[in-house]
């Protein structure tokens, strides 16, 4: 899973390498908006792979069997 957040990280990062020198944000009319929107949501994929990264929740470790069963004993 974390090789794929990576991965689409890595190629978010590439595509604004890319991208930028191509892009002109002070342009006025439908290439503005364009370079605007697009640079938004390009932010937008970079913040979701980095929370994904950052907040996926841990593996626990299974529980022997014995452990296991002595403890749903104490449970009920």
């Amino acid at each position: 899973m974390k090789q794929r957040l990576l991965l689409c990280l890595l190629l978010c990062f590439c595509m604004l390498y890319y991208a930028l020198p191509q892009l002109s944000i002070r342009a006025e009319g439908p290439e503005g908006v364009f370079a605007v929107s697009w640079l938004c949501m390009l932010l937008f994929a970079i913040a979701g792979n980095l929370s994904s990264i950052l907040y996926t929740p841990k593996k626990r470790k299974p529980l022997p069997k014995g452990k296991e069963q002595r403890l749903r004993e104490r449970i009920y």
